[in-house]
């Protein structure tokens, strides 16, 4: 057995008093009742907490080691309530966050710095991935929610909101002619280059976009990469290993050997959201979803 709140705060008060009496009335008990409450108390431990005559109450070298350690018990039993009322109004607890590359140089670094501002107590968990790994992470209750870049797997589970749309750019080696000094460009006008993309597994919709960009514009794609990540891309085109078409926000990348330009073509729009699951009630993923999409 270990002992009660009750019986460590009246054993605090009495070590603070060191009188019964004078402990009975902050406690607003009679003396009789509290006797036993330490005796019980003593009794559960097996060592005698307080010397007592009849001039005088010590502690004992057990009563003095227990003291401190009540003492932080009793605290930290009262910030419960409070610690519990945080929790459940979403002010405090865990949260954790997935984001593909192009969140985190877009709309990830603003949400981040409001969502801290707004809620310092909440300790956030972050990992970078791409959208099929959150999916499944999401499905098995790994994370809270995702940036991720549509479409979602047909799964009644996951729910979804767009957060931001921006065009598909060209990335591509320094120091091609056809690019001239700046300014937009046009896909046919390009030599002849590998495309450097990401397996379609990863992001089905995008990959699709890219690949009908280039055959609306008059050029016939080659694969001649496949990465995973978008640094790796950019890296790749950096390299000589082809050229890649990007969302915009990638061009904050910025690598030796690469230029970034806008393109003169119909440019498709890239779509980046955040997906969770409906049924979770975590109030610290419900407070960051009322952050996120306030009016």
């Amino acid at each position: 057995m270990t002992p009660e709140l009750r019986q460590l705060r009246h054993f605090v008060t009495v070590a603070e008093e060191l009188h019964f009496g004078r402990a009975a009335a902050r406690l607003h008990m009679t003396q009789p009742p509290l006797s036993q409450s330490i005796a019980g108390l003593e009794e559960l431990l097996g060592a005698p907490l307080f010397l007592r005559n009849r001039r005088q109450v010590t502690l004992t070298p057990a009563g003095s080691a227990l003291l401190p350690e009540a003492r932080r018990i009793l605290e930290e039993a009262g910030a419960l309530p409070e610690l519990v009322r945080r929790v459940a109004s979403g002010e405090a607890g865990r949260l954790a966050l997935s984001f593909v590359t192009t969140a985190g140089l877009s709309v990830l670094p603003a949400t981040l710095r409001r969502y801290s501002a707004a809620y310092p107590a909440v300790r956030m968990v972050l990992q970078e991935a791409t959208s099929d790994v959150q999916f499944e992470e999401l499905l098995h209750g790994r994370i809270d929610a995702g940036f991720v870049i549509p479409p979602l797997p047909a799964q009644e589970l996951l729910a979804y909101r767009r957060i931001v749309e921006e065009p598909l750019i060209l990335c591509a080696p320094s120091g091609l002619e056809a690019l001239g000094k700046e300014g937009p460009v046009r896909l046919r006008d390009l030599p002849p280059l590998p495309l450097v993309i990401f397996p379609r597994a990863v992001a089905p919709g995008l990959h699709d976009a890219i690949l009908a960009c280039l055959r609306t514009a008059g050029v016939t794609p080659v694969i001649g990469q496949e990465a995973i990540q978008m640094q790796t891309i950019v890296s790749l085109v950096s390299g000589g290993m082809g050229m890649a078409l990007v969302p915009q926000s990638v061009s904050n990348l910025m690598r030796p050997g690469v230029e970034y330009r806008p393109l003169l073509d119909p440019a498709p729009l890239a779509e980046t959201g955040l997906a969770w699951r409906r049924d979770n009630a975590s109030p610290v993923l419900k407070g960051f979803l009322n952050l996120l999409f306030e009016d």
